[in-house]
């Protein structure tokens, strides 16, 4: 638990691989898919102004990026759901690093597209801000949505993650998980963005790119 976030999820996958568990193989065919794709190509850049947005929390109040920012940068990150241990991993790592973050005046924000009840038991397991994205609507308009494929699907059913109710639909979309450094100013000053949701922005770089928004 105190290796780089990276080490943690290639550590998983390994033990995935290890155990040859038919996730593996989907896995790696869900993402030449999406990467064949150019799924995530289009979200915005580094130098950009992120889109705001107004989303709920899990008790239904209401929070719009433009008020956070106003009271200092923000590390956006989207996650699969609850259901994901690579988005439970990355969670973790981002609860740990909560302190330096804040040190840096800013604040973390995850953005899952499940219900109510379901983001509010990670908001409180992790201690930050978690917010419904509703069908996918705020990942959608960033160009960060993909579809799980029929084989993930049914893989998901027989081990009873049930996305589809998680969710709230039968579309089994996700957003690729992807995290945002986005300065007061509304325009994102670092991104990571990777059709492998495997992978996901090292905290030291997180760090960096807030360190770089005091300079």
């Amino acid at each position: 638990m105190e290796a780089p976030l990276g080490e943690r999820l290639e550590a998983f996958s390994a033990a995935v691989r290890e155990h040859a568990l038919p996730f593996a193989d989907a896995y790696d065919e869900l993402v030449a898919r999406i990467r064949s794709g150019e799924a995530g190509a289009a979200a915005p850049k580094p130098g950009e102004p992120i889109l705001d947005f107004a989303l709920p929390d899990g008790t239904g109040h209401v929070h719009r990026l433009d008020e956070m920012l106003a009271k200092g940068p923000v590390v956006l990150s989207f996650n699969r759901g609850h259901w994901c241990e690579y988005c439970q991993i990355e969670l973790q790592a981002l609860k740990q690093a909560l302190s330096e973050i804040a040190a840096h005046g800013a604040q973390v924000v995850s953005i899952m597209p499940e219900g109510g009840d379901y983001i509010a038991k990670v908001a409180a397991d992790n201690s930050f801000l978690v917010l419904e994205d509703e069908n996918n609507g705020y990942a959608l308009a960033l160009n960060l949505v993909i579809w799980l494929g029929e084989r993930v699907r049914k893989l998901c059913l027989l081990h009873e993650l049930r996305v589809d109710q998680y969710q709230g639909n039968d579309g089994w979309f996700v957003p690729i998980p992807a995290t945002f450094v986005i300065g007061t100013d509304g325009i994102i000053a670092a991104r990571f963005v990777d059709p492998d949701f495997r992978r996901r922005m090292e905290i030291d770089d997180i760090l960096a790119a807030l360190k770089s928004l005091r300079n």
